[in-house]
């Protein structure tokens, strides 16, 4: 007999795959970039949709999007890094969105500080089966503990149903640590400018970027870092950095090397670049070929791109 879980015993399992008995399980194809793209700000606007009221535009801030299994590997393995890039524009996207409600004079205040999406998989989901989860404040950010509300989306109906449910109900699902991603949420990018304004450095007072990082060092535990990009190039260094410079980021942990990185910005091309010489650096789950100071070797560096350096570190940056 096999056992089935808590959220089949308690029915929520009908939510998600809910099928017509005569209905011969076919899979459908294969899950493209575009297809999630297009799911998750599709997905944003109905909902906006069903939960705002009055001049109060209401939108969930954390998202658990699930997929069937071979689908989440083709993601993870074959387009490594993709997720990443889906959330960027899926944010960028989103902002949008919200700006549009702005120019109606609709009131647009957010209910977290940031934006998380949990990608994830399910044994008992197709090739081509999508669901999702939304909930307005991510975890650890007043949410209650014996129960979250969640909003499923039916893959037979597609239309959003909304309960109190305990935690419990998520056991189902399998979590991965690289298809978590957090993205914090830019006051600034609300305005009536639905477009990302152009950098031009012209004088030194002008930023380039922000950065911000947490780090695992007790000292620090908990406390977010910022540094502000002012020169077109800069250093990310570690803890036994000695040097007091503007043009450097000093990140007080033993986890990262001294020096670990430069950041260039280049007027021309309108883009960041990127050169690692530390032991071990990521760009959005893409690991960077390690260069000699003297000789570096530069990658793009996409904007709101996510740096984890030595597998603990994380490093986030932004463009102002």
């Amino acid at each position: 007999m096999s056992k089935t879980s808590f959220w089949q015993r308690m029915g929520f399992h009908e939510w998600f795959l809910k099928r017509d008995a005569d209905t011969t399980k076919i899979a459908g194809p294969t899950l493209t970039p575009d297809d999630v793209y297009n799911y998750l700000v599709q997905k944003f606007s109905e909902l906006i949709k069903e939960l705002s009221f009055a001049k109060r535009i209401v939108f969930y801030h954390e998202y658990i999007v699930c997929f069937n299994e071979e689908d989440y590997k083709e993601f993870t393995q074959n387009k490594k890094g993709m997720f990443g890039l889906i959330v960027q524009e899926s944010v960028a996207e989103f902002y949008k969105i919200l700006n549009e409600y702005k120019q109606q004079d609709k009131v647009v205040e957010p209910s977290s500080n940031k934006w998380v999406f949990r990608f994830v998989s399910h044994p008992e989901y197709l090739r081509g089966d999508k669901s999702l989860i939304g909930k307005l404040m991510p975890d650890g950010q007043h949410q209650k503990k014996e129960n979250i509300r969640i909003t499923f989306i039916p893959r037979q109906t597609g239309i959003a149903e909304t309960f109190d449910v305990n935690p419990e109900i998520l056991n189902g699902f399998t979590f991965y640590s690289e298809g978590y991603y957090e993205v914090p949420f830019e006051r600034r990018l609300l305005s009536n400018i639905t477009t990302h304004p152009t950098i031009k450095p012209t004088n030194n007072n002008n930023l380039f970027a922000r950065f911000e990082t947490i780090i695992p060092d007790k000292e620090f535990a908990g406390k977010k870092i910022e540094y502000f990009m002012r020169d077109a190039t800069i250093l990310i260094s570690g803890k036994d950095e000695t040097k007091d410079q503007l043009n450097i980021f000093r990140i007080p942990s033993e986890w990262v090397n001294t020096p670990h990185l430069k950041i260039k910005f280049e007027v021309g091309d309108n883009k960041f670049y990127l050169a690692s010489f530390g032991e071990k650096t990521l760009v959005n789950e893409n690991e960077v070929a390690q260069s000699d100071m003297n000789n570096p070797s530069w990658v793009e560096l996409p904007i709101n791109s996510r740096i984890v350096l030595n597998g603990i570190v994380g490093v986030n940056i932004f463009k102002l």
